[in-house]
């Protein structure tokens, strides 16, 4: 049984014994309540029809005293009462041996409400008097039957009270028992849990200590079981089985190693046949379409892209559109890389991008704000790239919201010098690269400030291009040169 299956069978299986338990004590209690109210309700209504008699007889003196309209409305809202009482009365089920008290009970309230009623509507005092008398009498036994039915109720409900002390008594030992009850069961349950889920976990953990140090031993890891973590300790098992078996076939790699650095060392004093790497590529990116990874393949184009705008547009200028296109590869590769670690904006103005420039000038700064800005950012990293005219200029501006530069770093960057005092950390930050593409962008416009940097530490930083419309030389009629290789 998997541990899922384990947690989902016996934790709802105890909270529903609780709560069964729970619901059969409420309903005892319920049922023991429910006798009790309705014996109390009548033995209240009893006692209210009682004293509903006494106000009628008191508010029949009063009007017969003193025959005002304030007495007259008090005896009417008397009378009301009464017949309200005696209708619930006349509802009321109790046992056999009281039903008949219960009806004369009614009957004697309809009397004094006919007796009220007559002396109220008599004009002769001495029949209004008599009608009084009567209603007295009839209001005095009103109150004896009051107690006679009280003390029938309460000898009818003695085998309630009874039942209702048996409850208590059984519901005092009965809580207790179904407490102690579910405390043996969860500690039962957890130590069950503990034993089937915890030992094994710390078994891994202390198997997965011993491999971080070395020790490929796998006879600490849990027994086998069917759950989730018998086939965890099965994968540990076998990772460790074949980490030995690679640790004994390292020695026999040794060898072919020796020769494979000798062959590294060959191909680095050697170069690489264009045609064959993108043939090579070509096949590569072909083959993983085929086979459905469609992201793989469209990495290697870019790739591919990259390395033959590298080989081929180095001893001539291009256009900007042409060098845009080859930093959106490299944004492309990147963004594989960094995924939603970084953020990368583009606002282009399409109708500048047939202006010259060196090649390969752009997209070294692109890779120092990714390299330098924000690849040690775990999240929230941005990079804009932005292409607009401004007068007689295009404007092309690389900015991020990385680590950036103090004052002296960027004006050392920008006098193409090394930093006065820089940091372990930064020593290599906007380093020869972005000297290389400052250098190569005056010479080919012939211009100091052509490069802009504008850049504050933990603020991020913004190189900024300044490219005339027209190149200097084109200016002065001559031929437009790309900057000789020496200056590259």
């Amino acid at each position: 049984m998997t541990l899922r299956k384990k947690l989902l069978f016996f934790i709802p299986l105890l909270v529903l014994l609780t709560n069964g338990v729970t619901f059969f004590l409420f309903e005892s209690s319920k049922t023991v309540q429910h006798s009790y109210n309705t014996m109390m309700d009548r033995m209240l209504l009893y006692t209210q029809s009682a004293q509903t008699a006494d106000n009628n007889v008191r508010a029949l003196y009063t009007y017969l005293l003193n025959p005002e309209e304030s007495s007259r409305l008090a005896l009417q809202r008397q009378q009301a009462a009464l017949v309200q009482t005696k209708e619930r009365l006349a509802n009321q089920r109790t046992e056999s041996d009281i039903a008949g008290v219960l009806q004369g009970y009614v009957h004697m309230l309809e009397t004094l409400a006919e007796q009220a009623q007559a002396a109220g509507k008599s004009e002769a005092p001495t029949e209004a008097l008599a009608y009084y008398e009567d209603a007295e009498r009839t209001s005095s036994f009103i109150r004896e039957e009051e107690r006679r039915l009280i003390d029938l109720e309460l000898s009818a409900y003695e085998p309630v009270y009874r039942s209702v002390q048996l409850e208590i008594v059984r519901m005092d030992w009965l809580g207790p028992a179904v407490f102690i009850i579910n405390t043996l069961l969860s500690i039962v349950l957890a130590l069950w849990i503990s034993r089937s889920i915890t030992e094994p976990v710390d078994r891994l953990v202390q198997t997965a200590r011993r491999l971080s140090k070395g020790q490929l031993d796998p006879a600490y890891l849990p027994d086998r079981s069917n759950d989730e973590l018998g086939i965890l300790s099965e994968s540990f098992r076998h990772m460790i089985n074949d980490l030995n078996d690679l640790m004994g076939r390292d020695k026999e790699r040794m060898e072919s190693e020796r020769l494979v650095k000798e062959l590294e060392l060959q191909a680095l004093q050697s170069q690489i046949n264009p045609h064959f790497l993108f043939n090579t590529l070509n096949v590569l990116s072909k083959l993983a379409l085929l086979e459905g990874a469609d992201q793989t393949s469209d990495l290697i184009v870019s790739m591919s892209k990259l390395i033959r705008y590298n080989l081929s547009q180095l001893d001539r200028p291009v256009t900007l559109g042409d060098e845009l296109k080859h930093v959106r590869e490299y944004f492309t590769i990147q963004q594989a890389r960094f995924r939603s670690r970084v953020e990368i904006g583009q606002k282009i103005d399409e109708s500048v991008l047939g202006i010259l420039i060196p090649a390969l000038t752009i997209q070294p700064l692109v890779e120092n704000a990714f390299v330098h800005g924000v690849e040690r950012m775990e999240s929230g990293g941005v990079i804009q790239l932005v292409i607009e005219q401004t007068g007689e200029n295009v404007v092309v501006a690389i900015t991020d919201n990385g680590a950036g530069m103090n004052a002296a770093e960027r004006d050392s960057l920008l006098a193409m010098q090394d930093p006065p005092s820089p940091a372990p950390a930064k020593k290599n930050s906007m380093g020869f690269g972005t000297r290389n593409v400052i250098k190569r962008l005056r010479l080919f416009y012939n211009r100091p400030d052509i490069v802009r940097i504008e850049s504050e530490p933990g603020r991020g930083t913004s190189v900024i291009l300044l490219l005339p419309k027209t190149p200097a030389k084109e200016q002065k009629g001559g031929a437009i040169h790309d900057v000789p290789s020496i200056d590259r």
